[in-house]
């Protein structure tokens, strides 16, 4: 049995078909690795007192660039959710979706590390732009673009409500995150 990279764990072993409990440890696990990046959806829909209203256009423009950072998984989550709804009367459409689903698990939701095309790393973020233009032109070519189009528009600013009202002053981010850009905790630090 090979032993797993550092930092990423290996599913539990199967225990057996009469064990319950194994086969419940297993589906977590594998629940767990599959969306490894997103953040819990309690963090995400936090307490009324972490919302509130931006100070001027450069708090709007510092808040909504941590939190579609800090919340990049979940906002891809819900986006493709709205566009799946929009499609419930659609079913060609909605079997094309789901085709797409399939490349954004694979691709974006259930791996541990990142892409390497041409031997180089693709960003997490070049990935997520790809799949949503893949996803926009393969609904728009089932002849459902006003649906996919106002899902998106709706999709967006859902997101972009969150993004601009949600305070960031709670979010947390690891060392890897803060070397990509992201949110650095100043908590116990002396200027």
């Amino acid at each position: 049995m090979s032993s797993s990279p550092a930092g990423y764990s290996s599913l539990p072993p199967y225990i057996g078909a009469g064990d319950d409990s194994g086969v419940l440890l297993r589906i977590k696990s594998r629940t767990e690795s599959v969306f490894p990046t997103r953040r819990s959806w309690r963090e995400l829909l936090s307490h009324p007192s972490s919302y509130n209203f931006p100070d001027g256009l450069a708090d709007l423009s510092a808040r909504l660039r941590r939190n579609l950072s800090y919340f990049r998984v979940n906002y891809a989550m819900i986006a493709l959710v709205i566009v799946f709804l929009s499609l419930l009367y659609h079913p060609i459409s909605m079997v094309v979706f789901l085709i797409v689903l399939v490349f954004w698990l694979v691709l974006y939701f259930s791996r541990d590390e990142p892409i390497v095309l041409l031997g180089r790393a693709v960003d997490d973020r070049a990935v997520l732009a790809a799949l949503a233009a893949v996803t926009v032109l393969a609904l728009v070519l089932t002849s459902v673009w006003l649906n996919v189009a106002v899902s998106v528009a709706v999709a967006a600013a859902v997101v972009a409500a969150h993004a601009a009202f949600r305070m960031t002053e709670d979010l947390f981010l690891d060392e890897d995150e803060v070397a990509e850009g992201g949110l650095a905790s100043v908590v116990g630090t002396r200027f």
